[in-house]
């Protein structure tokens, strides 16, 4: 049986109807599957037994004899119903289907009287609910409405439309609705076509716009438009969102009603109808909204799997509508729950069940519904187990040994202990969740495992597989244990001088107070033995100011966390109250006034300060350019005036020689400036005096203008000592 393909399935299921009263309704039903299938039927979620009114048919389908909408003891036969089907694998559950009884209202909206000119339009309308829908057919003087006749326009909604009236036009119309319920007429209304057509010019106006209209796929949509003017208006239709609205299965009814046959999702949104007068850009506008669900369908759908016992099993389901759809998992027809070991995940999507035994084994459903309608998929899981497998490790024991340590001890299997290979020690928080778990290998000869690193003060659960190279034991009985609690951390303290007698203390809390937790703060002076306190402050306290402290000495603050397993370790800070003090009588306050006045004078010197040195540079860059320039200027006169006496002719012709081998015009070479130091040597020392003749500076020389080719630079060796005499002496 497990090697054949077929699994537990159905062929038809039922589907939503209408019934009649006091008539018969069956209800489709066939399943294919490994027999014997057990086929039963359930309305509103209870089990239908056989009666004389409803049985099961052989083929697994539902027969009622007479339906009823409503008994004389208050059921009613309407409801949903769905059929299961279980055989040795597991059960199934159908879709839901929603059977109402069939009824007809009385006409809510009927034909109005109208008179109307000729040329123009005329509407009729009149409305009627029922179950199913009725069709509304037309009737002019008792007879029905030709609709040959393109003039004629009849909408599926009770809308009959006449363009272009014409005088045989007048007459009694009434609408007559129909369905397998009942087949009502509406009152009777009177067109008259008044006048002849007038040819008086007239705005487009749009009688009637779209309505808001809520489809299911292939469906067809009818969007009704109906303008009027003179000239006659142009109707066109568009999507607000731009996009076209294609051609296929689009067709215009009448003057401008728009229909869609067989519409999809895609056909959703607002339509726009406009009425144009030809040859210009005058135009009025309505709109409708148009949206189409879509019953859920599957994308991906469940499969069936085979898992060895331990391990984990995934059923994926994926399922689009319009509205999306919302996914239910059945467990062999009931709803499955999500627990420890089994996870729902990605929106119901996703069925994950961690370590499978064999009271997983099951058929799974994957139901997907929405507005529009729903629909089902199952899939059968299968663990897998081997023979001779080793029974369950027993004995399991955990015990505490610290705040972050647990031994786990156990014994052997009882039975098929010889292919064992290792054990594997499953650990998971006890809050966490299944996918949150552990595992831990230990060798086939030891019974015991230490387990480390755990959190203080929280309780973990354990078990035990024994493994062979064939597979793996069933899991052993789980055993939960807490480790141990441990006293708080330091918690972090900060102390604030506020004034000259109070400091506020703050601090950080640590994040394993455990229950019961608060702080026990206490101070003192350094040199007093005796501590005030401890003032016992809540958790969720994080500051305290202490007050009334004394200047003069320095205070030791102390603060530690407590919980229900003792005193933490304390934090401790030394805080001295004279400095402030100090410092503020040597800080008095300032005088913003004054410094802001001293600030303004202060920028104003430096200021003054740089446009003064700039202009000092300027005139010094200036004085030495032009004072080079005189000493250029009379540099022949003061070669006259130091000219000395008539020398040895052996010395006359060597300088003269070389003067005239140096000269040069004026303009064809640039003067050094060695040259320039040694025509103007440094003058005299003060403390001597000049040599007689020569003028005391040069800057009392009288000079005038040169001729540029009398200009010359002239080498002089050293001056002699001047001859004694009383005559002037000559310098060289």
């Amino acid at each position: 049986d497990s090697g054949r393909s077929t699994e537990l399935a159905f062929v038809v299921e039922p589907s939503d109807d209408v019934a009649v009263q006091e008539q018969p309704l069956l209800l489709c039903c066939q399943v294919e599957g490994i027999p014997p299938i057990r086929v039963t039927w359930r309305k509103n979620g209870v089990r239908i037994p056989d009666s004389e009114n409803a049985f099961v048919l052989a083929n697994g389908s539902l027969y009622v004899s007479r339906f009823q909408r409503l008994r004389a003891d208050g059921s009613s036969d309407e409801g949903e119903y769905d059929c299961t089907a279980q055989n040795q694998y597991g059960l199934v559950v159908s879709r839901k289907a929603k059977i109402q009884a069939a009824t007809m209202s009385d006409f809510h909206i009927h034909p109005q009287n109208a008179v109307v000119e000729e040329g123009g339009v005329a509407r009729f309308q009149c409305q009627i609910h029922g179950l199913p829908e009725p069709v509304i057919l037309w009737q002019k003087n008792r007879m029905p409405v030709n609709t040959d006749n393109e003039r004629y326009t009849l909408l599926p909604k009770g809308v009959l439309q006449i363009t272009g009236l014409r005088a045989e036009d007048s007459g009694i119309f009434h609408c007559v609705a129909t369905n397998i319920a009942n087949v009502k007429f509406s009152r009777e209304a009177r067109l008259t076509v008044s006048g002849s057509h007038s040819t008086a010019y007239k705005d487009p106006m749009i009688l009637v716009g779209p309505e808001n209209l809520t489809l299911t796929v292939h469906q067809t949509a009818v969007l009704e438009c109906i303008a009027t003017g003179n000239p006659r208006p142009i109707v066109s239709w568009s999507r607000l969102d731009g996009r076209p609205i294609g051609v296929e299965g689009i067709q215009v009814l009448g003057t401008g009603n728009l229909m869609i046959s067989d519409v999809t999702v895609q056909h959703s949104g607002i339509y726009v109808c406009a009425a144009n007068k030809p040859g210009t850009r005058v135009r009025r506008t309505a709109q409708g909204r148009l949206v189409v669900q879509a019953p859920a369908e599957f994308v991906q759908p469940p499969q069936s799997i085979s898992r060895p016992a331990g391990t984990t099993a995934i059923f994926t389901c994926v399922a689009q509508g319009e509205p999306p759809p919302r996914i239910t998992w059945l467990r062999n027809g009931q709803i499955l729950q999500a627990s420890d070991h089994i996870k729902l995940k990605n929106n119901n999507s996703t069925l994950t069940i961690y370590g499978i035994s064999q009271a997983d084994e099951a058929i799974y459903q994957c139901i997907a519904e929405n507005s529009a309608g729903s629909t089902q998929a199952s899939a059968r899981l299968t663990v897998l187990w081997a023979d001779g497998l080793p029974g369950p490790p027993q004995g399991v024991k955990a015990r505490t040994v610290s705040a972050t340590t647990i031994q786990v001890s156990w014994r052997e299997p009882l039975q098929n202990t010889k292919e064992i290979i290792g054990y594997v020690l499953h650990i998971r928080r006890a809050a966490d969740p299944v996918e949150m778990e552990y595992q831990e290998a230990v060798s086939k000869s030891t019974f015991q495992q230490l387990v480390t690193d755990l959190e203080p003060s929280t309780s973990y659960s354990f078990y035990i597989k024994a493994y062979t190279s064939r597979g793996a034991s069933k899991a052993s009985d789980v055993t939960v244990v807490s480790t141990l609690g441990e006293v708080p951390a330091m918690p972090s303290l900060f102390i604030k001088v506020i004034n000259s007698t109070a400091v506020q203390a703050t601090w950080e809390p640590s994040v394993k107070l455990g229950q019961h937790e608060g702080f026990k703060l206490f101070y003192r002076k350094v040199h007093v033995s005796q501590y005030t306190g401890p003032v016992l402050l809540p958790s969720n306290v994080t500051t305290y100011n202490i007050t009334q402290l004394d200047t003069s000495v320095v205070y030791e603050v102390k603060l530690l966390a407590y919980n229900q397993h003792g005193d933490g370790n304390s934090t401790v800070r030394f805080v001295s109250l004279r400095e402030p003090v100090e410092r503020t009588v040597l800080n008095p306050p300032c005088d913003c006034m004054k410094d802001e006045q001293s600030n303004k004078t202060s920028t104003t010197g430096i200021i003054i300060g740089i446009h003064i040195g700039v202009t000092c540079i300027i005139f010094c860059v200036l004085f030495l350019m032009f004072g080079y320039r005189g000493r250029l200027l009379m540099c022949k006169n003061v070669q006259e005036q130091l000219a000395p006496a008539p020398a040895p002719r052996g010395q006359r012709s060597g300088l003269t020689g070389a003067a005239r081998r140096d000269e040069r015009p004026f303009g064809s070479k640039r003067l050094d400036l060695n040259e320039l130091e040694r025509l103007f040597p440094a003058a005299p020392s003060r403390d001597k005096a000049p040599a007689p003749g020569l003028p005391a500076s040069h800057g009392d020389t009288q000079l005038s203008p040169l001729p540029r080719e009398d200009f010359g630079v002239i080498e002089e060796e050293p001056p002699e000592p001047p001859a004694p005499g009383p005559g002037p002496a000559r310098e060289g």
